[in-house]
């Protein structure tokens, strides 16, 4: 059985959901112009509430931590960029470049965890980088191949290569750094979080290797993936924008795998990617139109895993 999927899966439901100002300067995929004030938090929570369910509904386990009216958070539905959950115990926590995104993380989220009966054994806090001007951002950032302890990152204004190399040390994990663009009008800029270029399953890493405009860099990326013993789906930049990128590999009931990506990324999807999927995994989906138009995010970075030990 792989290490890539959860049956356990944090979720923040939102309060206070809108279009953040400070994350749009680098997050191309915001559309500002969308903005439409309260009603978004009222469409953005029935989204989340139908998304919630579906996954329910397919044996996996969703723990919701409610959000607050205060401090105003509009991106609190995106738990995975300031912390991850590992198997062994560990908890890391992120250092996030939004100054109202770091107002996100929960002193009480290991009672809460403890509550839920898992177990913490070990804390790396990484958040003091924030003094300093360096950003991780926990599994937007970084994609994890937890079958072969590999890790992956491309270069950003919240994904700092040096930083991701020590933590890697830390897990004991190997890094592997590439810089991937995303076409703006102003000309390539580098795409915020890996994770909307880049989804890694038990069997293949599905990925826009052509947003790699460096070609050595494409290449270990490529070897990587393929000496790891997975295959490559790959997308296009196209697609991405579609948030075909943005999927995550849960476990749901009987241990089924299943793939979990938005309606726009299925959608997107031609069918002979479809079927290829099909062949390892099924597929879940769940249209997200305005939390993906406003928060610049789309179904995986909702999903933060719980990977940690349960009591007994």
């Amino acid at each position: 059985m792989t290490n890539n999927a959860s049956s356990h899966i944090l979720m923040v439901r939102p309060i206070r959901f809108g279009m953040n100002a400070q994350t749009a300067v680098d997050n191309f995929y915001q559309n500002q112009e969308a903005a439409n004030g309260a009603s978004d938090q009222e469409k953005a929570l029935a989204e989340f509430e139908r998304f919630t369910a579906t996954l329910t509904a397919n044996g996996v386990n969703v723990h919701v931590l409610e959000d607050t009216p205060e401090p105003h958070t509009p991106d609190s539905i995106f738990p995975n960029n300031w912390i991850s959950m590992h198997s062994d115990g560990t908890v890391v926590l992120y250092p996030m470049k939004a100054e109202n995104r770091r107002l996100e993380r929960r002193e009480e989220i290991f009672q809460i965890m403890k509550e839920w009966g898992f177990i913490k054994e070990k804390l790396i806090d990484l958040t003091a980088l924030e003094e300093e001007g360096v950003f991780l951002e926990g599994t937007g950032s970084i994609v994890f191949d937890h079958d072969q302890h590999i890790a992956y990152l491309a270069r950003s204004q919240r994904a700092d290569e040096k930083a991701f190399v020590s933590l890697c040390g830390q897990l004991k994990y190997t890094p592997v750094v590439f810089s991937a663009f995303q076409d703006t009008p102003t000309g390539p800029q580098p795409i915020y979080h890996t994770n909307v270029l880049m989804c890694m399953t038990n069997t293949y890493a599905l990925i826009c290797l052509d947003t790699i405009h460096d070609a050595s860099e494409r290449a270990a990326v490529v070897r990587a993936i393929k000496d790891s013993g997975k295959g490559i789906l790959e997308i296009t930049k196209e697609q991405k924008i579609q948030f075909a990128g943005n999927m995550l590999l849960v476990k749901g009931a009987m241990d089924q795998l299943f793939l979990v990506m938005s309606g726009s990324a299925y959608r997107a999807l031609t069918p002979q990617q479809v079927a290829r999927i099909e062949l390892d995994h099924k597929i879940i989906y769940s249209d997200l139109p305005t939390i993906e138009k406003l928060g610049g995010g789309s179904a995986r970075c909702m999903l933060a895993e719980i990977y940690l030990p349960q009591k007994s």
